[in-house]
């Protein structure tokens, strides 16, 4: 098994206010050859890490996908699985991602148990995480596919006793999330709550297009933020450097 030298680098980083940007590359969107020139491309715009998975993939070479990407970069490359069957031993670490938003009981202990026998094998590290979906104006792929409502965006109260809950049973992160191609982004005042009760890193994803946009959620409170659909997008490797530079400098 790998040291936990992920997850104490960004409990670090978290500690010292320094806020983070992660870059998710989806392996149905690209080719392992292009997942790595575009992953090379996020490392050299300012992206602390990268992510990969997807909600629903149509293809076979997660693992093919992955080893790629890892040997063309230097930044960690973390796990973002979908299901049981996103897993390769060439990544650096892995959300064990809990979707506690919802109730959906596959989603909150059931693929974990058929990935913990292949992660304690492959020796990736595991980073709790306490996935939340947020209400965005859309239904996103991971609420299509997980059967599960997303949380209110008008309720933060609610989202923050799903989190403070998610401290207390030993969870490691927070991840709230909008969703790919999402037309609202968390809400600031949803942030701030949450960030404001527990006393784990916080990340932000979903909506998230440009600099302005990723300065007011840290400014709310995340301590990460991520961006996946910008790499698709006319401008999104400009964007991306627009991004890292706005919040390395608040």
């Amino acid at each position: 098994m790998k040291s936990n030298t992920v997850f104490e680098a960004i409990r670090k980083k978290a500690s010292a206010k320094a806020p983070a940007y992660w870059v998710l590359l989806d392996p149905d969107d690209f080719s392992p050859k292009d997942g790595a020139a575009i992953a090379k491309a996020a490392q050299t715009a300012g992206a602390d890490a990268l992510l990969v998975g997807g909600s629903l993939l149509h293809t076979n070479r997660f693992d093919a996908f992955v080893a790629s990407v890892k040997k063309g970069v230097k930044i960690p490359v973390i796990l973002f699985p979908g299901d049981a069957t996103q897993l390769s031993g060439h990544a650096d670490a892995l959300l064990y991602l809990s979707l506690i938003s919802g109730r959906n009981p596959v989603n909150l202990i059931s693929e974990h148990v058929k990935a913990a026998p292949t992660i304690k094998q492959l020796g990736i590290e595991p980073i709790s995480t306490a996935y939340m979906l947020v209400e965005s104006g859309t239904v996103t792929s991971v609420e299509f596919m997980s059967n599960t409502r997303p949380l209110p965006r008008n309720k933060p109260a609610i989202a923050a006793a799903h989190a403070l809950a998610a401290q207390y049973m030993g969870m490691k992160l927070i991840y709230l999330e909008a969703g790919s191609g999402a037309l609202h982004p968390v809400p600031d005042e949803m942030i701030s709550l949450v960030s404001s009760v527990v006393d784990i890193p916080v990340i932000v994803g979903g909506g998230i297009r440009d600099a302005r946009t990723a300065k007011e959620k840290i400014r709310a409170g995340a301590d990460i933020i991520v961006t996946g659909n910008l790499l698709q997008a006319k401008g999104g490797i400009a964007a991306m450097k627009e991004i890292a530079a706005a919040i390395k400098n608040i």
